[in-house]
């Protein structure tokens, strides 16, 4: 089923922005003007935007350190973004984490990455729940990846949310290695969704770099929760193009897999679709690609000019303020 031509330009636009906002950090870190970590997503691109724009307006998400096209989909802006990036009073955690671990926004319905993976899981699943006993029509995504499927906490929390039937949505990214770890060394089954069954819900494995495939799997699954039918785990199998973090050189992974992989481009696979259906030509990629560095610019800048925090306000925050909630 086709997809009609104003999604695939929204995707277009949210997966060129987040390749860019990607380099853009990487270029940053080089400088030495993000401290600590950095995480690139590079070919996840179809996963974080396809999954994202399948969700309803009031659901909610826990993307991971790889999905940051689905933080820029549910509203959180390249401004906060980078000013986050930089430890700046303007990110999203006020400058109290200078990485994608203090990325949550309930305004956008964005619960923030918990770094221990997969510990975003059972959260979500408990914001499931309470849907179900609140009476509310709203679905709850999580994400989570191949290693992180190897881990208790996943299979606590999709079984959990079989036996109780929740609107939930598991995005599991096969990208091949948990950090040096490849699949193979993982698990013996040759697909992480296989395991679907025997928590009783629907499995699904999709083509990672396919926008289209990403987002009829994840809407259907939104779909079907929304509607009462219980939670579903989608497998997304891609491939992480860059180290864990800005720091590994990748020595482990085989070149030949990489190149491989660097031919299925998430974003070239998208704009080749687009082509084929006269959606894009030159003149508007090179528009879109102009447009999206002017708004990297702007982001930067202000992100730059942003203050850091006024250490008087450090354990601001930290404590419920006005006695016991």
């Amino acid at each position: 089923m086709e997809l009609p031509p104003d999604l695939l330009h929204q995707a277009h636009y949210w997966m060129r922005l987040t390749r860019a906002l990607d380099d853009r950090g990487t270029f940053l870190h080089k400088q030495s003007k993000i401290v600590g970590g950095y995480f690139s997503q590079i070919g996840h691109e179809a996963i974080s935007v396809g999954a994202a724009l399948a969700l309803g307006a009031d659901d909610v998400v826990a993307p991971m350190h790889r999905d940051l096209g689905a933080y820029l989909v549910r509203g959180i802006t390249p401004q906060r973004i980078l000013a986050q990036y930089l430890g700046r009073v303007d990110g999203v955690s006020h400058g109290r984490d200078g990485n994608i671990h203090g990325m949550g926004d309930l305004n956008y319905g964005i619960v923030g990455f918990i770094s221990h993976l997969p510990a975003s899981l059972p959260v979500m699943v408990g914001m499931a729940h309470a849907f179900v006993l609140k009476g509310e029509a709203r679905v709850a995504m999580g994400f989570y990846g191949d290693g992180g499927s190897s881990q208790g906490l996943s299979h606590e929390a999709l079984n959990w949310a079989a036996t109780f039937r929740l609107p939930m949505v598991f995005i599991c990214e096969n990208n091949q290695y948990a950090y040096s770890t490849p699949v193979a060394r993982q698990m013996h089954v040759a697909n992480i969704a296989d395991r679907a069954l025997g928590y009783g819900m629907p499995g699904a494995v999709v083509d990672g770099n396919d926008f289209s495939a990403v987002y009829h799997a994840a809407r259907t699954a939104v779909e079907r929760a929304r509607s009462g039918e219980g939670p579903t785990l989608i497998e997304c199998k891609t491939m992480r193009m860059r180290g864990h973090a800005i720091h590994d050189n990748m020595a482990y992974v085989p070149p030949a897999l990489l190149e491989e992989w660097a031919q299925r481009d998430p974003i070239l696979r998208l704009e080749a679709h687009m082509r084929e259906r006269a959606l894009l030509d030159d003149a508007a990629l090179n528009d879109l690609l102009v447009r999206i560095e002017t708004e990297l610019d702007a982001a930067q800048a202000f992100a730059e000019q942003s203050p850091y925090p006024d250490p008087a306000t450090l354990t601001d925050g930290v404590y419920a303020e006005g006695g016991f909630l």
